[in-house]
C-alpha cells in the first residue's frame, strides 16, 4: 500500500490534477533548549539505564527522524540524552551521547535552528571524540561542516567535509563498505556546500566522487546517517538546482524512484527538493504539486522555512491552485 501511495504521489507531481493534503501539527525545542543551557532534562522515569537500554534509546530516536516524527523526537530527545549520559562509566555513554547529539543536530536543521545546529554539533563531536568511534565521529563532522555552512562559513564547510571523509577512509577500525558508505555522504555534502558556495568545478568533482564512493561502499540498517547511492542522488539534485541548473534537477528526479528511498523523511526531502527546482524553473502547478507530495510522504517536513517561502510566492497564483492557502497555514504561514 505504501509503495502505490508513494508512486501515486510521484505521478502527481510531473503529470497530473491537484489534489489536497492533512494538516500538521507544530512542534517545539525548549525542552532540548533547556538541556543545553540548564542541564536539567530528566532520566525518563523507569528506563533501562544499561548498554542495551540506552543503545535501544539511540535507535528509537534515530527512528522517529526518520519516520519525520520531529515533534515526538523533539520532546523525547532530551530524556534520551539525560538517559545516555546517566550511562557509566563515561567512556562507555561517550558514543550513545554523541550519536543522540547528532540526531539532535539535524533536528534542529529540519527546525531552523542554526545557533543550536552549531551547539548541538559541537557537543556530538566532543563526546565522539571521548567515544572513538570512527563511524559517529565521521557523522559528527557532517554535523559540524553543517553547522559552519548555515553560518556562511562555505569553504571551510566543504574543508571538514571532505577531511572527515579522508580521515575516515584511512580508519580501519570500521569494516571498509560501512566506511565508504559513510564516506560517500560527507562527499556528498561537501559536494552540497561547494554547489552553494557557487563551485561548480569542484561540487560536480566532489558528488561524482560521491556517487563512485557510494557505489563501492555498502550501507547498513542501523547506520548513524542515511547513505548509499539513493543519498548521493538526493544530494545530486540538490547541486544541480544549486548551480541553477533546474532543468537538470527534473530530468534527474524523473529517474529517481520515491518508493526506494528508504525512509520518510528522505521521501519528503525529495519532494520539496523537485518543488524547489520548478519553483526555480517558474512552474508554480508543479510546485504545488510536489509540495503536497512532500506533505503525503512525510507531513512535518512542510513546515521548513524553505516551503514557506515557497508557500508564500504560491499564494500569488491562489486562483489557480486550488488549496494552496491552506496549504500555506499548514505550512506554518499566518493568512490574513
Amino acid at each position: 500500500m505504501r509503495r502505490r501511495e508513494l508512486l501515486a504521489a510521484a505521478a502527481v507531481v510531473f503529470t497530473s490534477p491537484l489534489t489536497s493534503a492533512t494538516p500538521a501539527q507544530a512542534s517545539t525545542l525548549a525542552p532540548l533548549e533547556d538541556l543545553l543551557l540548564y542541564g536539567t532534562a530528566p532520566v525518563p522515569e523507569n528506563s533501562d539505564v544499561s548498554p542495551a537500554g540506552v543503545t535501544a534509546a539511540v535507535k528509537a530516536a534515530r527512528q522517529h527522524f526518520r519516520a519525520a516524527r520531529y515533534d515526538t523526537l523533539a520532546r523525547t530527545l532530551p530524556g534520551q540524552i539525560a538517559r545516555a549520559q546517566a550511562l557509566k562509566p563515561a567512556e562507555v555513554s561517550a558514543t550513545a551521547v554523541a550519536d543522540l547529539y547528532n540526531i539532535a543536530a539535524r533536528l534542529c536543521i529540519k527546525l531552523g535552528e542554526d545557533g543550536l545546529v552549531a551547539i548541538t554539533a559541537d557537543r556530538a563531536l566532543n563526546s565522539a571524540r571521548i567515544g572513538g568511534d570512527a563511524l559517529t565521529i565521521a557523522e559528527a563532522h557532517r554535523m559540524v561542516s553543517s553547522a559552519w555552512r548555515r553560518q556562511g562559513h562555505l569553504a571551510r564547510a566543504t574543508d571538514i567535509a571532505v577531511r572527515a571523509a579522508q580521515d575516515l577512509r584511512a580508519d580501519g577500525k570500521a569494516a571498509e563498505p560501512t566506511r565508504l558508505s559513510a564516506g560517500s555522504s560527507l562527499l556528498a555534502t561537501a559536494a552540497y556546500t561547494a554547489a552553494k558556495m557557487g563551485d561548480r568545478q569542484t561540487a560536480h568533482a566532489l558528488i561524482g566522487e560521491a556517487a563512485q564512493t557510494a557505489k563501492a561502499g555498502q550501507a547498513t540498517a542501523d547506520a548513524r546517517t542515511d547513505a548509499g547511492l539513493q543519498q548521493v542522488l538526493l544530494h545530486q539534485l540538490s547541486v544541480h538546482y544549486l548551480l541553477g541548473d533546474a532543468g537538470q534537477a527534473i530530468d534527474l528526479a524523473k529517474t529517481i524512484d520515491p518508493t526506494a528511498l528508504p525512509t520518510a523523511e528522505r521521501q519528503g526531502r525529495f519532494f520539496i527538493d523537485v518543488a524547489r527546482c520548478f519553483d526555480q524553473w517558474g512552474k508554480p502547478e508543479q510546485c504545488y504539486r510536489a509540495l503536497l507530495a512532500a506533505e503525503h510522504a512525510a507531513p512535518q517536513e512542510i513546515r521548513r522555512g524553505a516551503v514557506k517561502d515557497m508557500a508564500g510566492g504560491l499564494l500569488r497564483h491562489d486562483r489557480s491552485l486550488p488549496g494552496v492557502r491552506a496549504f500555506a497555514g499548514r505550512a506554518g504561514m499566518t493568512i490574513n
